[in-house]
């Protein structure tokens, strides 16, 4: 596997940050470039070791570089992409963090259409209630999955390329079709984190809120946890895969009107069953997590 001789970060948090330290401790990487707008964040990855060195110039930044990560919230990618166009060396790899696959698919395709035998879309699956240069660190990737969704033009030598660089990191690789991808994260990532949100919400909406969070406890963090997530990187998400997103939170509130129907009707065989399928999910679920 060769070494990348320049990498550069479009976007300088967790994502992008943990790719390059690890990348850096696995001696196959040279420069990294940190590109931003938030200088501070920058001087702070700077510190951390996190890049070599920074810019606040994307078009500038990419010049000569072996691979970029565009490592930002999805709605910043499309301006992101179409500015560093012209400037990409010719056999430049271009992946991205992205939680929706189809969307950004469809940006490559829009804004770099005489590169896409270099671009590789992809999605760590290593995500954080924490953001910033800061929130990077070694081994966030170990032991986690990468789903990589290539395009019908992309090179075969760049799957293989990109898929090592995140084995690399100790990351798990999966290949998959952005539609696919977008229709398991919605169930399993996107909803839950808004579900959160809207939870956080209603209880903000309550005459009590002060007493009921001063006594909130370990049920209320452990399900509240991602309601602190990046509020607009989830303004995004939600849009950008609006489609699978709308199905599967209908699918959720007509749960919840079953569940309040259950409860209204104090039919203790049916709620216990109601409750013991999802309990009995969880437990299973975990218990084959654990094994792996």
């Amino acid at each position: 596997m060769g070494k990348v001789a320049k990498l550069v970060l479009l976007g300088t948090g967790l994502i992008g940050g943990s790719f390059s330290l690890a990348l850096k401790r696995a001696g196959l990487v040279g420069e990294v470039v940190g590109v931003g707008r938030d200088l501070a964040n920058l001087e702070r990855a700077l510190e951390l070791g996190v890049v070599d060195t920074t810019s606040t110039d994307a078009v500038a930044a990419v010049q000569g570089a072996d691979l970029v990560l565009l490592a930002t919230p999805v709605g910043q990618m499309g301006r992101l992409m179409t500015a560093i166009a012209p400037s990409l060396p010719p056999q430049c790899i271009v992946t991205d963090g992205g939680s929706t696959k189809q969307d950004v698919v469809a940006l490559y395709r829009e804004c770099l259409p005489n590169h896409l035998a270099w671009c590789l879309p992809g999605h760590p699956i290593a995500g954080s209630d924490l953001s910033g240069a800061a929130a990077a660190r070694y081994g966030l990737y170990e032991g986690r999955r990468v789903v990589l969704t290539p395009l019908v033009e992309t090179r075969q030598e760049v799957v293989e390329r990109l898929s090592a660089l995140w084995r690399a990191c100790g990351a798990e690789v999966f290949h998959m079709d952005a539609v696919e991808h977008d229709s398991i994260f919605a169930a399993v990532s996107h909803v839950p984190h808004l579900v959160a949100f809207a939870y956080m919400n209603a209880l903000l909406d309550r005459r009590n809120v002060e007493a009921c969070l001063d006594f909130a406890a370990t049920g209320f963090r452990d399900f509240t946890r991602i309601a602190g997530s990046h509020p607009a990187m989830w303004r995004d998400i939600a849009l950008a895969n609006r489609d699978a997103v709308v199905g599967d939170l209908k699918s959720n509130i007509a749960r919840l009107s079953e569940l309040v129907a259950l409860i209204e009707a104090g039919e203790v065989g049916p709620l216990t069953t109601y409750i013991e399928r999802a309990s009995n999910a969880r437990v299973d679920w975990d218990a084959r997590r654990k094994e792996h």
